[in-house]
């Protein structure tokens, strides 16, 4: 009988934790983010340029400046293997690294792995 207990718990459980999270469809033109702490030492879904081209263009290479950046979401685009690709550029009207103006990003990894938040 515990174990019946328990099991329905648990399920009721992932369920309200499930929905609770940010499904990428819920996502669109318009949205603000926020650019959140990536749990590698790099950003893994969104694709910041490296910094030797940031270099190039006259920007600065200091990824942690990104972090806790509000951006709006401009363009949602779906590849044929199912993935959700965004652009997002910075809401102040400023450049990632004052050099690039929008980036892509991947919407469901970056949800999943806290690299970008719904505010």
């Amino acid at each position: 009988m515990r174990i019946i207990v328990l099991a329905i718990l648990f399920v009721v459980a992932t369920t309200n934790i499930n929905a609770q999270s940010a499904n990428p469809q819920e996502i669109k033109v318009g949205d603000v983010l926020e650019i959140g702490r990536p749990d590698a030492p790099q950003f893994q879904h969104i694709d910041f340029p490296r910094a030797n081209f940031i270099i190039k263009k006259g920007g600065i290479a200091n990824y942690k400046t990104v972090v806790g950046n509000k951006v709006v979401v401009t363009d949602i685009k779906e590849k044929k293997d199912g993935t959700v690709v965004v652009k997002i550029k910075k809401t102040d009207g400023k450049r990632f690294f004052n050099s690039h103006p929008v980036v892509k990003a991947d919407l469901k990894d970056a949800l999943e792995s806290g690299e970008l938040n719904v505010l």
